[in-house]
């Protein structure tokens, strides 16, 4: 990784429509965490008068947590400066069985439990699209003009009315670096077969990648030569969908799983996997650096995942104050100096530099033009591209 940072977007990315992807973290560092900041009352003080628990549900290890008193800084900071409580929960594995799960309470419009929920965009889309999410009160979330400019106008959202980017997700190939010192560059190199994830004999049954079809999908398309970004025939579709095929039926892939990778990269049934930026990141904190992560040199996938109001919630106020405290760039830098995902909020890089310098240069968080250069959003799917696309990927992965 390169470590002159820059926070300049490519064309290419500034308009980018639908992605996937996911996010966690373990203790990474709380300290410097101490500095709390200032951020707009708007929508604070009515939620505080209520006084009424916020829910809310996200992906495991997706934000800053203490392992000495089992708590989450930034949200201990949000209760005392705010009264308002929170009940954090790690909900989250995978976009379409947790939306599958919530789907018919938010048809008949009944209490899912909880009062926010943090979606991968392309999945975000869908909610809004089906009516399943409240509009903000703008006034009640007067931070939300500190997130980065390519991100505030998006398809799926155009104004943020009913989402905000809670992180920035980056797929590639990450690995057990005492098991494979020499790392892994490549999806499948013919040349130097040691040095790709489906050429190196000795990964053959060890194996995991991604239930995301965004990110799986798309890592072997790019390597096939395909710009995911742009207009693509089913046959670019298939032809990878095949390769994935013919990957599970040599043995190659062990599983096809949600963020729980994580923990089969830990106890060592996996060797390599398509997985996370923020995910290896986090492991290397608990694991003595123990993993590897690149993007490929055909490229890495991004998406962003995205904070949003159920329909269903009965508590918007107190859901939106604990969003627009979110967007303080202050705090902001806390959350991504723990969960080491690309960091939505300007002015977080700054803030950063003041809690820990090194990470202000973490181009995984806050990403250099050359980086930039090499990710893809997968482009944006029409009806009835998503639904055989997706479905043709889960009879591929064994789950329809």
């Amino acid at each position: 990784m390169t470590e002159n940072i820059d926070q300049s977007i490519p064309p290419d990315l500034a308009g980018f429509n639908s992605a996937q992807i996911s996010r966690r973290a373990l203790l990474a560092g709380a300290g410097g965490a101490t500095a709390i900041s200032l951020f707009g009352t708007s929508g604070i003080e009515s939620a505080s008068a209520a006084n009424a628990t916020v829910r809310w549900a996200n992906w495991s290890l997706y934000l800053d947590y203490d392992n000495k008193s089992k708590k989450y800084p930034t949200l201990v900071d949000f209760t005392k400066k705010t009264g308002i409580p929170v009940k954090y929960m790690e909900a989250i594995d995978d976009n379409d069985t947790f939306t599958a799960k919530v789907t018919p309470q938010l048809k008949l419009k009944k209490d899912i439990g909880y009062d926010i929920v943090v979606p991968t965009e392309w999945m975000a889309a869908r909610w809004i699209n089906s009516g399943f999410v409240q509009k903000f009160d703008d006034a009640a979330v007067p931070n939300k003009k500190n997130v980065l400019p390519f991100l505030l106008n998006r398809p799926l959202d155009p104004g943020r009315h009913y989402s905000l980017p809670w992180a920035g997700i980056i797929a590639g190939i990450a690995w057990n670096k005492k098991k494979l010192p020499a790392g892994i560059n490549s999806i499948e190199d013919k040349t130097h077969p040691e040095r790709g994830l489906f050429s190196n004999p000795a990964l053959k049954g060890k194996i995991e990648v991604l239930s995301e079809m965004r990110d799986t999908i798309g890592l072997i398309m790019m390597w096939q030569g395909v710009d995911i970004s742009k207009p693509f025939t089913q046959d670019k579709f298939d032809n990878a969908l095949n390769y994935l095929q013919k990957k599970i039926k040599d043995g190659w892939i062990r599983q096809i799983k949600g963020q729980s990778y994580a923990e089969d990269m830990i106890s060592g049934d996996a060797v390599a996997v398509i997985g996370w930026s923020g995910d290896i990141n986090q492991l290397n904190l608990q694991n003595q650096n123990q993993f590897g992560f690149a993007i490929p040199e055909s490229g890495g996938t991004f998406s962003t995942d995205n904070m949003m109001i159920p329909s269903t919630s009965t508590n918007k106020a107190g859901a939106e104050a604990v969003i627009n405290y979110y967007y303080d760039p202050v705090v902001a830098a806390r959350v991504a100096n723990y969960i080491n995902y690309v960091c939505p909020v300007s002015g977080a890089k700054e803030a950063m530099a003041k809690i820990s310098p090194a990470q202000a240069k973490n181009p995984l968080i806050f990403p250099d033009d050359a980086m930039w250069k090499n990710l893809k959003v997968f482009r944006d799917l029409t009806a009835a591209e998503q639904i055989k696309f997706s479905t043709s990927f889960q009879k591929a992965s064994g789950n329809a």
